[in-house]
């Protein structure tokens, strides 16, 4: 029963609204500065991959999951995955978000012409 007492303890301190206050305080401008930089490149990409979908001519109610599969993608990117890895890793979100509904030539050109990945080679 101590241990959860400790636990609530714990929980309490942590949460209370002054610490996290100076907690967000204190990493606010790190945050600001980092969303500065990444905002421009995501809403390049999503312009993009919007682009495409308006070539070809996808329903606008998908658009949301086509864009999720993208974010994907782009969160790949970011993880310095590259070459055959982020190929091989792009193949296993398509089939994912094939199963999900998503068209496989869409997807491809998203890949292609946003991301400029090249397709998956075993």
């Amino acid at each position: 029963m101590s241990d959860l007492m400790k636990r609530i303890n714990r929980w309490t301190v942590k949460t209370s609204p002054d610490k996290v206050k100076a907690n967000l305080e204190e990493l606010r401008p790190a945050m600001l500065a980092n969303t500065q930089a990444v905002f421009p490149e995501l809403v390049r990409m999503e312009t993009e991959t919007k682009q495409v979908l308006d070539g070809e001519g996808v329903s606008i109610i998908q658009y949301p999951f086509y864009l999720a599969f993208a974010r994907e993608l782009w969160r790949k990117r970011r993880q310095a995955i590259s070459g055959s890895s982020l190929a091989r890793e792009t193949q296993v979100l398509i089939a994912k978000w094939e199963a999900r509904g998503l068209a496989v030539p869409v997807m491809e050109k998203i890949r292609t012409q946003v991301f400029d990945i090249a397709p998956f080679a075993p």
